[in-house]
């Protein structure tokens, strides 16, 4: 049994993702309006993930494993996992991971989908603290299975392993994030595009939609497939040792106009391109470029199948 704490979105969301794996999942949800809707949204998502044979079996199946609670004691009966999901608000998430660990069983791990607080701003202080960590989805995680697992340094190792293992036989693509940092890793990165965003348009080089245009045209067709070391890697024959030295002092200067210093010394070059090499050998560079590309010709047909709004 799994236990969602929170029945937004995001609670909605991964409720399907556990639900769609086979595990019973029960939903906590303190307002009663948003009760009445829960499950008729896990229902409309499941109905479109079926639409498009993204499941294996029949919507109503899925649906009928999850319930909703009013009282997050009964949400709570007889779990192994728990996903919070309220929302990000450090006081809210301190008053509830103190609740939950008064009421969890302590064999119970305890999971925030926090986007941006580690563990350590919210559980530090809590008896139970070893078995508490974030485990921030995409959103929503039933289409982007990215779930970025953050221990806090009090958290027990075998409480880490438990939850990837469990993220990842629910079809989660589990990544350690290895140091406690704000915003993590997914939301770091969407962060340093979102500020350069703000800034192109606030310094008149181009306007909101050129901006979007750019990323959906461009950028996001190719990070739809690789992410951007590989995309590098691929950019330049030779590799990111070649890309490297070619790009990187303009990355510099760029990087410099907005107070931010941070050259590709050659120690880190060094660190990145073995990092690299030791999953895409140069010998294998020119198969996985046109991988890439059959990859990109794919998603281009299907968006062509895509009704505009």
């Amino acid at each position: 049994m799994i236990a969602v704490v929170g029945g937004g979105s995001i609670g909605v969301a991964w409720a399907i993702v556990f639900a769609r794996a086979g595990h019973s999942v029960a939903i906590h949800e303190p307002d009663g309006e948003r009760r009445q809707v829960i499950a008729g949204e896990v229902a409309e998502r499941v109905q479109d993930l079926a639409a498009a044979a993204l499941i294996d079996e029949a919507p109503a199946a899925i649906c009928e494993r999850v319930t909703v609670s009013s009282e997050l004691a009964d949400a709570l009966a007889g779990v192994a996992y728990v996903q919070e999901c309220a929302p990000e608000n450090l006081e809210v998430k301190r008053a509830l991971f103190a609740e939950l660990d008064s009421l969890a069983p302590p064999e119970v791990t305890l999971a925030s989908s926090s986007s941006m607080m580690p563990a350590s701003e919210f559980a530090a202080e809590l008896a139970g603290r070893d078995r508490c960590l974030v485990v921030h989805p995409g959103n929503p995680p039933y289409l982007l299975p990215i779930a970025e697992v953050v221990p806090a340094p009090f958290t027990r190792d075998d409480v880490v392993e438990s939850a990837s293992t469990l993220l990842a036989g629910a079809g989660m693509s589990v990544v350690h994030v290895r140091k406690e940092v704000t915003g993590f890793i997914f939301n770091r990165l969407q962060g340093a595009v979102l500020r350069e965003a703000w800034c192109l348009v606030r310094d008149g080089v181009a306007t909101v939609e050129d901006v979007d245009r750019t990323v959906r045209d461009g950028l996001g067709r190719r990070w739809a497939l690789i992410g951007p070391f590989e995309t590098s890697d691929l950019n330049t024959r030779g590799g990111l040792a070649a890309h490297a030295p070619r790009m990187g002092p303009g990355y510099e200067r760029m990087g410099a106009e907005r107070g931010q210093h941070d050259p590709w010394t050659p120690e880190l070059v060094d660190r990145v391109v073995a990092q690299r090499r030791a999953i895409l050998p140069l010998d294998e560079w020119e198969d996985r470029v046109r991988w890439r590309d059959r990859g990109l010709i794919a998603l281009e047909r299907a968006r062509r199948s895509i009704e505009p709004l």
